[in-house]
């Protein structure tokens, strides 16, 4: 998959599912994130079939390392709702949660997750580690894995790929995710 930063959403998909649909629109947060040479990783948050939130990582750009897709998309989406709680939504990842993330979805109630691609570097659905394999005292989520996962990998490689390619000009090197 070759990609051109300065051009229109490179997918074209007919979801087959409703998880598909939404996937495809993490997948366009994702798009936005790799137009911006940042890691191309999308969130929708949706409650009651419908979109509530959206992001995409931020974190070279705001130089934040908490600036991931699902940290932003839970935080507009506690906006939108007006409460942390975030009963009766399903988020859309493109890639695997990190720690990071997943402790933000268990607090935060999310009681559906559905990701894309795995990380083997950082992934805590089972790729690095399992945040999600024992009982939580106070929240059960169900997840759904390997949505869209052929596209969301395929963005991945394709960036780092590029990055690669720059880092053998002198940039800093970041390394490969699972499949690059």
């Amino acid at each position: 998959m070759k990609l051109k930063n300065d051009g229109p959403f490179p997918f074209i998909i007919t979801p087959q599912d409703e998880d598909e649909r939404f996937m495809l629109e993490a997948l366009k947060e994702a798009w936005k994130a790799y137009q911006r040479e940042e890691v191309p990783v999308g969130a929708v948050l949706v409650h009651q079939k419908q979109i509530i939130a959206r992001g995409h990582n931020q974190v070279e750009m705001l130089k934040d390392a908490t600036a991931h897709a699902e940290m932003l998309c839970i935080t507009a989406g506690e906006s939108a709702l007006d409460n942390w709680r975030l009963a009766e939504t399903t988020l859309y990842c493109t890639v695997e949660p990190c720690a990071m993330c997943a402790g933000a979805m268990l607090l935060a109630r999310v009681p559906r997750l559905v990701w894309g691609a795995p990380d083997i570097r950082h992934g805590a659905n089972g790729s690095w580690v399992n945040l999600f394999s024992q009982p939580h005292p106070t929240h059960t989520m169900s997840i759904r894995t390997d949505v869209l996962r052929e596209l969301s990998a395929g963005l991945l490689k394709e960036f780092f790929q590029k990055r690669r390619l720059e880092n053998d000009r002198g940039f800093e090197r970041e390394p490969p995710l699972q499949g690059s």
